[in-house]
């Protein structure tokens, strides 16, 4: 079972939601992809949600005091390739950008390019799991959940330049 609580971020406010094993996903309001939380009981209190609330305010206010989020994370939906993907968006690091068609190369499926992108979109952990991390093949801002406003912060935030 899921719980939930929303935090208010410098990008505006997250719904976390987590189980007893670790953190289910992270969402800005309005973000594309945002689970319907109607039927999750919302507390105030819940280990997996105040470990992600403090290191996600650490990483907004301490400009790099957290480059890496610890919180455990449960994947609570997703395929297999989805969760491949997720996986390796984990892997890029602070201040660090990839393409899609790296990811996919990657991933070993380099022309699943679209496919990597939709699983990059549907990811549940906005800026834990760093999809805004991912840009277009020239380098450009390419599709972000949360918008390409957010998108662009987060990468500043990081001293990416674009």
């Amino acid at each position: 079972m899921l719980v939930c609580k929303t935090i208010h971020t410098p990008l505006g406010p997250m719904l976390l939601a987590a189980s007893e094993a670790g953190l289910a996903g992270a969402w800005f309001e309005g973000q594309r992809h945002h689970p319907d939380a109607s039927n999750w009981p919302v507390v105030r209190q819940q280990a997996w949600l105040d470990s992600a609330e403090q290191e996600l305010l650490a990483y907004f206010h301490g400009k790099g005091a957290v480059q890496n989020f610890a919180t455990p994370r449960v994947a609570a939906w997703g395929t297999p390739f989805q969760h491949s993907v997720w996986q390796a968006l984990a892997a890029i690091p602070w201040g660090g950008t990839q393409s899609y068609g790296q990811l996919a190369t990657q991933l070993d499926k380099p022309l699943a390019v679209r496919a990597v992108g939709a699983a990059v979109g549907r990811n549940p952990w906005s800026v834990i799991v760093p999809c805004h991390r991912v840009l277009g093949a020239q380098g450009q801002l390419t599709g972000y959940a949360g918008g390409l406003e957010r998108k662009r912060a987060l990468l500043s935030l990081e001293g990416v330049a674009l």
